[in-house]
């Protein structure tokens, strides 16, 4: 017996949405379906940046569809339409001049890292994300968007201030640990405050993206400020993100926190690569002896409940810290302890999950 439509859209339902938990059915993602003769017919439709989610629900429906669809015929077109965000919150991109747009085309892959709330280590994990994608073989930039409190030039080691070449104005970033480093922090005094406001978030942002000469790159790894205010939404307006990382620590304020992060980068179209649990163990080194001070298990869970990947839990360790304050990440201080171990794991899972 031929399938019927209720049939075809019963097995939709199952078909979710990469990093929600709802449905591509629900979403409105599936538009004009039609069941003649057993024969089905659909489109896909979504968002220009949603390419990858696009290839993933097509084969997921071709998987759940096709064996009950034959011997008859299954057509599924994907259309990806240019995001038009005319109401609400989140403004239509603007656009990036062809020069700019010339050197992020050099650019393989950009991902953020973000966090819902402060205090969870995010910056901490990507400058030990990017100085691990580096060990592992890639060119790495390092683009530090988190103007209202950079820290990347410490954690990286920078103490000059960068080159701006007087021809183009282009910034030239600073190498440390085989990285491409640029942060407004090396441009500023070490007291000096970030007071920031909506045009002057967005012109900072985009002078740190396009006004960058970051030359051939595998992976620009942007760190971001926790939320999800004008940085981030700027971001994803000026680049075409390959992905984000949410970073969260085993409490539940985290958590909740960190799956709001999650839903804002889902709601302009930007595929999550999953979540890193910091802080979330302690190994003691006189008896080895494992606590959690912070719970156990709640970013695996929260990874799980969100179908998105769990891209590792990175212990506590003295020598993180010291190795951030220092200017050596513990990747390149440690590399054998555990926590450099679960960085690098952690960046071979995002170096999986773009396909790099």
């Amino acid at each position: 017996m031929a399938l019927s439509e209720d049939q075809v859209r019963d097995v939709l339902k199952t078909v979710l949405f990469p990093g929600l938990r709802r449905d591509v059915l629900s979403i409105g993602f599936v538009k004009d379906l039609t069941v003649e003769g057993g024969d089905v017919r659909f489109r896909l439709e979504l968002s220009a940046e949603a390419q990858h989610a696009a290839n993933v629900i097509r084969a997921e429906c071709e998987k759940k569809l096709l064996p009950l669809v034959t011997p008859h015929r299954l057509t599924i077109q994907v259309d990806l339409v240019p995001r038009v965000l005319a109401k609400g919150p989140v403004p239509a991109p603007t656009a990036v001049d062809a020069s700019a747009q010339a050197r992020l085309a050099q650019i393989r892959f950009k991902v953020a890292v973000a966090s819902g709330k402060g205090g969870v280590g995010k910056s901490t994990v990507t400058a030990n994300l990017a100085v691990a994608l580096a060990q592992l073989g890639y060119k790495v930039g390092l683009m530090d968007l988190d103007i209202y409190g950079p820290s990347q030039q410490m954690m990286m080691g920078i103490a000059e201030k960068p080159f701006v070449d007087a021809e183009d104005s282009l910034l030239q970033p600073q190498m440390r640990h085989r990285v491409r480093v640029a942060t407004l922090g090396a441009l500023m005094e070490v007291d000096q405050p970030a007071v920031w406001r909506g045009p002057m978030v967005m012109k900072a942002v985009e002078q740190l993206l396009t006004g960058v000469r970051w030359g051939l790159l595998d992976f620009l790894i942007a760190d971001l400020p926790p939320g999800t205010g004008d940085v981030q939404l700027t971001l994803t307006q000026k680049a075409a993100l390959s992905g984000a990382v949410i970073v969260t620590t085993p409490q539940d304020v985290a958590l909740v926190d960190a799956r709001k992060g999650l839903a804002m980068f889902q709601k302009v179209g930007v595929r999550v690569l999953g979540l890193v649990e910091n802080m979330a163990s302690y190994v003691c080194p006189a008896c080895g002896h494992v606590d959690h001070p912070f719970k156990h298990g709640g970013g695996r869970s929260t990874a799980e409940r969100l179908s998105i990947p769990f891209l590792g839990e990175i212990p506590l360790h003295p020598r993180i810290v010291e190795g951030g304050d220092a200017g050596t990440p513990i990747v390149e201080l440690e590399p054998d302890c555990a926590a450099a171990q679960a960085f690098v794991a952690a960046a071979r899972a995002v170096a999986s999950a773009v396909g790099a």
